[in-house]
Order: C-alpha cells, then sequence, then structure tokens
C-alpha cells in the first residue's frame, strides 16, 4: 500500500483518495500515530522553484530513534552528513542523480525523485495506525480523512489541519473558501494521453479515472503554457504507479513530448 505525492501538489492516500493540497508549510505526510511509541514520521515541506513550480524542498523522518533529513543530494542523519549509499542496523539510504531510497526494517520504504514525487510504501502492519497528509490507512477511502463522526472537510482544510507548528515559521495556510475551477473541457485530452497504447498493461491495475481528474486540474493550473511540468508529473505518477502495481508501461516519453 501505498501513499504518493506529485506535480500540481497532488495527493494519494494509502486508501486511494486523490486530492489537491497546495499548502508550502511544514506537513505531516505519514506518521505512526499510535498513543504510545511512535515508530516513524515522515514530514515535508513544499516550496515553488525557479519555474514557479511547487516542488518537494526537503524531508524529515524520524525512524525509532533516528533522525534523517533528506535535500536533493544530500542526506543528514542525526545531524551529520552522510555518504550514500548509508547503511545502519535499521535504514539504509541509497541516493543517485533522479532517486533519493530510504529502506527502513520497521515496515517503510520511501522513494523521491528529488523534485515534485514522493512515494511512501508501509507495511500492513501499521494498518488503522497512521496520520498524516497520507490518510490512516483503514482501508476505507474519505472515512476519518474527510469525513467523521461530526463534519465533513475539503481537502484544504483537511491538509492545514497536517501542519507541523513552529514557532519561526512564516507560511501562509491555503485558503480553505477557494474552489477549484472546473476543468471538464481537458476531460478528452487527459484520456486520450492516459489510455495511449504504452499504457495498455496498465488500465486494469489502476483507477484511470483519479488520474485522469489530476491531469485535468494540471490543465487548468497551466493556463495554456504547457510546459512539461504541467502535463508530464501526472503522466510520470501514472506510469509509476503502474510499474508498482505489476503492470509494464511502454515508452510513452517522445522527442516532442515528455
Amino acid at each position: 500500500y501505498v501513499c504518493s505525492t506529485w506535480g500540481n501538489n497532488h495527493f494519494k492516500t494509502f486508501d486511494g483518495d486523490i486530492y489537491q493540497f497546495p499548502g508550502i508549510c511544514e506537513y505531516n505526510f505519514a506518521s505512526d500515530c499510535r498513543e504510545s511509541y511512535k515508530e516513524f514520521s515522515v514530514h515535508i515541506q513544499r516550496a515553488l522553484n525557479s519555474n514557479n513550480h511547487p516542488v518537494i524542498q526537503y524531508i524529515l523522518m524520524t525512524i525509532k530513534d533516528f533522525t534523517v533529513y533528506l535535500r536533493p543530494k544530500l542526506a543528514v542523519v542525526d545531524g551529520r552528513i552522510v555518504k550514500t549509499p548509508y547503511y545502519s542496523s535499521d535504514v539504509l539510504i541509497e541516493s543517485n542523480d533522479l532517486y533519493t531510497k530510504v529502506y527502513a526494517k520497521l515496515g517503510l520504504f520511501l522513494i523521491w525523485n528529488q523534485e515534485d514525487a514522493l512515494m511512501v510504501e508501509l507495511d500492513s502492519k501499521f494498518n488503522n495506525h497512521t496520520c498524516g497528509l497520507c490518510g490512516d490507512y483503514n482501508g476505507v477511502p474519505i472515512y476519518n480523512e474527510f469525513i467523521n463522526e461530526v463534519a465533513s472537510y475539503n481537502s484544504i482544510t483537511y491538509g492545514n489541519l497536517q501542519k507541523i507548528s513552529k514557532p519561526n515559521a512564516k507560511c501562509e495556510d491555503p485558503d480553505e473558501t477557494q474552489a477549484l475551477p472546473s476543468c471538464n473541457s481537458h476531460h478528452d485530452e487527459c484520456e486520450r494521453l492516459l489510455t495511449s497504447s504504452a499504457f495498455a498493461d496498465c488500465r486494469l491495475r489502476l483507477n484511470l479515472e483519479m488520474y485522469i481528474q489530476a491531469c485535468m486540474q494540471d490543465k487548468c493550473a497551466c493556463n495554456g503554457t504547457e510546459d512539461s511540468f504541467c502535463l508530464c508529473s501526472t503522466i510520470s505518477e501514472y506510469s509509476r504507479q503502474c510499474s508498482h502495481a505489476g503492470g509494464r508501461p511502454g515508452e510513452w516519453r517522445t522527442q516532442h513530448f515528455c
């Protein structure tokens, strides 16, 4: 079971909800939330890069008694910069020019493309024990994340609840009242991109409509400036998730596309 975030502030919870949350504070991405000893936590902070695209600036993890701080091409363990591959009794950190990966013996695997896309896979022993932007991992979409006994949340309210409060942090909460634009005019194009023959092996493995919706949001947000981040990040995520689900996506990038 995988939780991921990518591209234009998209999130997919362990339970399969896909939503958008454009916050630029530090947030709890996924943590063990049992009352007693927490086995792990993963926090993330996004920022806008020079092209005005949201990228993950850093990831801060605790694994039992370790602290791991990741930036692109940099890994810091318990305050010391380490060379990768770094191995200790419970944690392996690998990194190359494209990805940073962390394997923790307690049942966590993290992979980050050092830009916009982060994926965390957890052992099923954490079922119903997590909290954060990735949700509670109880196998039921929507419940407890966006609906609970007292209220229903929109995704921005939900995201703001996951903020890590830091005394000197200067970051604004996204506005909870702003509605996302309707992007229906882009449905057909997004469907065409995601059902190309390269993805034939993916159709039955993933919920296609969710990725079409994310692609539509991207098209809206791009306002006609079709740079590769706009269009390619959701398609890349679809391809990654397909591989992760055992599928074999074909070569979908071309000289003229992505």
